[in-house]
């Protein structure tokens, strides 16, 4: 099972996806720009800036996560696993108004309110312009998700609950249709 979980900038994809990596018992894959950033020693615009002037960064970065992915039975939290996970099972969306995206970037990253704003604004269209030019993926088209979930009216723990129990039932179709199948086998024999 892959369930790859993806959103804007404070939307909740790393609180959600770990809460649901937890619950379900599955890897968490979450790497972020913002942890290359720190190991360059580079602010995380900075490094945004970067690679918006060299493509190699996302390649290389995405080309990491598919390859972690691609060992199966984990959920993926990043903005663009959605789309590269080609296999996930379950491709997730939160969203949440840019004002609540802003107050909680503000609380994690201790910035003020105004410039937590000014910041996922830059980070979001920087991001969207960077994956249509690399990639050609609109990353506010979400119309190949499985779950569309408003982060903003739902604490992490009642995502994260969604989340898993559509990746329950996903894992009970396929033995539903199985059982179906044998049943069917056996009727077939006892007409004979």
């Amino acid at each position: 099972m892959i369930i790859c979980i993806a959103g804007l900038s404070g939307s909740g994809k790393n609180s959600v996806g770990s809460l649901v990596s937890e619950k379900l018992g599955l890897r968490l894959v979450d790497p972020t720009f913002k942890t290359i950033a720190k190991k360059e020693g580079i602010g995380l615009l900075d490094f945004h800036k970067k690679a918006e002037k060299e493509h190699k960064i996302d390649r290389d970065f995405d080309a990491r996560l598919v390859a972690e992915a691609s060992k199966g039975n984990c959920v993926v939290t990043t903005w663009l696993g959605p789309w590269m996970i080609r296999n996930a099972d379950i491709r997730v969306w939160l969203y949440a108004s840019p004002l609540a995206r802003a107050k909680r970037v503000a609380g994690r990253d201790g910035m003020g309110a105004d410039e937590a704003a000014r910041h996922i604004s830059k980070r979001d269209e920087g991001n969207r312009a960077r994956y249509l030019d690399i990639y050609k993926i609109d990353i506010y088209d979400h119309s190949g998700f499985d779950l569309l979930i408003n982060s903003e009216c739902f604490l992490p723990e009642q995502s994260a609950a969604i989340i898993s129990q559509a990746a329950i039932e996903k894992c009970k179709a396929p033995l539903a249709k199985s059982e179906a199948a044998k049943s069917a086998g056996k009727e077939k024999r006892k007409k004979r």
